[in-house]
């Protein structure tokens, strides 16, 4: 027992010295910060200002600020979180791996470390957009008790894409490659229900919408920021999908860590 704690509270301190050291030079790249902050929010002001009086919102009969404000916390999210892999290809591909390697740390707590940093770090940006939401005119009425799923909900989604992207960044071998994850999480809530009503589009791309992970999660996040929006069954479906997503990559990135290390 004496011999397990110390090993424990060793490998705290290791994760909390590279959370650290991920999150400082993310602060250094001032325009990568700038743009995984601000491009979210430039999006939520084209659509709302310039596309907005055009788009209908279909049967939910929302203003359409309120209907794509949480599309945009998923976005704002997602795309900050997207980054992750280029923050650890960078590392396997720049020499840094040759200096953990020189260190007594577990080789798990690299990839862990980016991970956590990217959830730190965009929770934050999500809070930010949504600040930036109420300036534009979006007014939600949650409850403490919602506010506090918003904001797990949230979480939950930055740390399924953090992990995924952690995947993403230990499968290519560039960080240039590793750049591409940021555009397909990008894209992806444009082909749900966050900024155009699902039953507006093609048969194809209805379908793909209706069984993918952003949909349940925007539902739920509509229901649980705005009054008199439904929940049914969305919130379960949104944390299923995430709790698979997580479930499914972290052991998977741990895998491909260890055989690129290793090798």
């Amino acid at each position: 027992m004496s011999a397990v704690a110390p090993v424990r509270g060793a490998a705290a301190g290791d994760l909390y010295r590279l959370v650290v050291r991920d999150l400082r030079r993310e602060l250094r790249v001032v325009d990568g910060l700038i743009v995984n902050i601000a491009l979210p929010v430039i999006i939520m002001v084209v659509f709302v200002y310039v596309f907005g009086g055009a788009i209908s919102t279909g049967s939910s009969g929302l203003a359409y600020i309120d209907f794509v404000v949480p599309s945009v916390l998923l976005m704002s999210g997602g795309y900050g979180a997207a980054t992750t892999a280029i923050t650890i290809a960078d590392d396997m591909t720049g020499g840094m791996m040759d200096r953990f390697r020189t260190l007594p740390i577990g080789g798990w707590l690299v990839p862990a470390g980016h991970v956590l940093a990217s959830v730190l770090r965009n929770v934050v940006a999500c809070g930010l957009a949504l600040a930036a939401a109420v300036l534009l005119g979006f007014r939600p009425h949650a409850t403490l008790t919602e506010w506090l799923l918003v904001a797990a909900l949230l979480t939950g989604y930055v740390l399924a894409m953090s992990s995924l992207a952690a995947v993403w960044g230990l499968l290519v071998r560039s960080t240039q490659a590793a750049g591409a994850f940021s555009f397909v999480v990008l894209f992806l809530p444009y082909v749900s229900d966050g900024v155009v009503p699902a039953e507006t589009m093609p048969d194809v791309l209805r379908d793909f919408a209706a069984n993918q992970p952003l949909t349940p999660a925007v539902a739920a996040l509509r229901s649980l920021l705005l009054d008199g929006v439904p929940m049914g069954s969305s919130g379960v479906v949104a944390a299923a999908w995430l709790a698979g997503l997580v479930a499914l990559s972290l052991p998977v990135a741990a895998v491909l860590f260890r055989r690129r290390t290793s090798s």
